[in-house]
Formats: C-alpha cells, structure tokens, sequence
C-alpha cells in the first residue's frame, strides 16, 4: 500500500474503523471517473473539497456527493466568513495529500469540516484514500465522528 492509503488507514484505526482499502487501476481523481471505476452511482462518491477562508486563511473542507455543486453562498454561511478556491499548494499543505487524493481524514490537524446532507440518500458511499487510485467505503453516518464535521446543506 501507498502511503497516502497507509496514512488514511491508520487514522481510520484511530478513530476505531477497521475499513479495507481498496486500490482500483483507473484513476479516481474526479467523482465521474471513481464512479465508473467502482461501478457505484456518481452521487455515491464522497468527494473531499477544500476552500479557503478569506478573513482566517484557514482550510474548510466540505465532503460533497460526487453529484452534487457546493454552494459557495451556503457554505460562507456556515463558515461565518468568505470563502475562496484553495490551489493545489494550499490544498496539500493544509491536508497533506494532492488534489485528486484527498481523504476525509488523515490530515496533519482537523480541519473545519462540513457533510453534503446529500451522502445521506445512501447507506454506503466512497472516499478518496489518499491517492487517485485507492478508495474506500464508508457509511454516511460514520462521517461525522470520523471527520469531526458537521451535517448541514451545502450543495445544490
């Protein structure tokens, strides 16, 4: 195993989830391709975004069903402050994985997180694992205590 996944798998153990890590051969850097490569409805990938906040320059994380927008308005109001595109250096700094890769945990700190009320149309979705080709499943329920982030409406 890389080690992106391997660091993915050990912060899942943390948290107390044993969860297999799965290495596809297809790249799963965008929703469209981790769906086809899983065989799964695009909504059912858990998509790891990162914006940044304009006033704290902090990293927000929102985990997004793979078919759904995040509303940039929305989230603004739940961050209580703008929000900004983070670039590639900005996401690998704040998360410690390349764009493409980015799981819902295993960053160096805990982000500010938001959950895509969307994920919850399902019983098991997928997340990145640390590299565009290793995903793994996870039950929208588990998200919350896992990440640390907060179920709320952020897509349209």
């Amino acid at each position: 195993m890389a080690k992106g996944p391997e660091r993915v798998a050990r912060a899942l153990a943390e948290r107390g989830r044993e969860v297999t890590i799965e290495s596809v051969d297809e790249s799963t850097r965008t929703a469209a391709e981790a769906a086809a490569a899983l065989g799964v409805d695009v909504g059912q990938i858990a998509k790891s975004l990162v914006f940044r906040g304009v006033d704290s320059g902090d990293a927000l994380l929102v985990i997004a069903s793979g078919d759904r927008r995040v509303d940039e308005v929305l989230l603004a109001e739940l961050a209580g402050e703008g929000i900004g595109r983070a670039d590639a250096a900005f996401v690998r700094e704040h998360t410690g994985f390349a764009i493409g890769g980015v799981p819902p945990v295993g960053h160096p700190e805990r982000l500010r997180c938001w959950l895509d009320d969307a994920l919850w149309r399902f019983e098991r979705v997928w997340a990145a694992a640390g590299s565009p080709f290793a995903v793994f499943p996870v039950a929208p329920s588990a998200l919350p205590e896992l990440t640390g982030g907060t179920r709320a409406r952020v897509t349209r």
